[in-house]
């Protein structure tokens, strides 16, 4: 059976896609006050190109985000796959982007990237290596010099290392401590759908 995660992902891609966005993946965090639902949106591939060509601005926006946090908060509405209050956060995927399935590691190839894994492998739960193939649904990295490969099904999260001098930036410690040095995001809290529901949307950038 899929996870939450999945098949919220499952759910909401078509309607992220039919904003003209691209739906990355989506966190799914249970807690017991309320489970945090974070949606990872993008800018197709080509469509930057085509907006800097146009004079439009480049990659995700507020706007953006507000968009599909209304069209996504409606669906939930209707569909109510989760029971009890969450959150709804609507983000851009940041230089230090999460990667969600096969397809994702394959794109980014050649990168560094922070590994969580759901059990351990070779007594390891965290890793830091470099992604160096991918066949199938097996990411191959290389670690200290090693080949390590892990099943996609068994990462549980992956975020790409920045490389931060070949950015030319230099993180601060807030930009290091949030996870997140640029980006855009707007967040809604709700309640289940036969209480009263309460939202408290707030946007800002990171």
């Amino acid at each position: 059976m899929a996870d939450k995660a999945t098949q919220l992902t499952e759910l909401l891609a078509p309607t992220v896609e039919a904003l003209g966005l691209e739906l990355l993946g989506i966190e799914y965090l249970p807690a017991p006050g309320g489970a945090l639902v974070r949606l990872y949106i993008d800018v197709p591939a080509g469509h930057d190109a085509a907006a800097a060509d146009a004079g439009t601005p480049q990659g995700v926006t507020i706007e953006h985000c507000e968009s599909v946090s209304r069209e996504v908060s409606a669906q939930l509405d209707v569909e109510d796959p989760i029971s009890g209050n969450y959150t709804l956060e609507v983000s851009s995927p940041g230089v230090d982007r999460p990667l969600f399935g096969a397809a994702q590691f394959a794109r980014f190839i050649g990168e560094t990237a922070k590994v969580g894994l759901k059990l351990p492998q070779d007594g390891r739960r965290r890793l830091t290596a470099r992604i160096v193939s991918v066949d199938g649904d097996a990411v191959t990295f290389d670690l200290d010099g090693a080949a390590f490969v892990a099943q996609v099904d068994n990462i549980d999260k992956a975020r790409i290392v920045p490389d931060w001098a070949a950015l030319g930036l230099a993180p601060s410690r807030e930009k290091k401590e949030n996870g997140r040095a640029t980006g855009a995001t707007r967040k809604a809290n709700h309640t289940p759908r036969d209480n009263k529901r309460s939202d408290d949307p707030s946007t800002g950038a990171e």
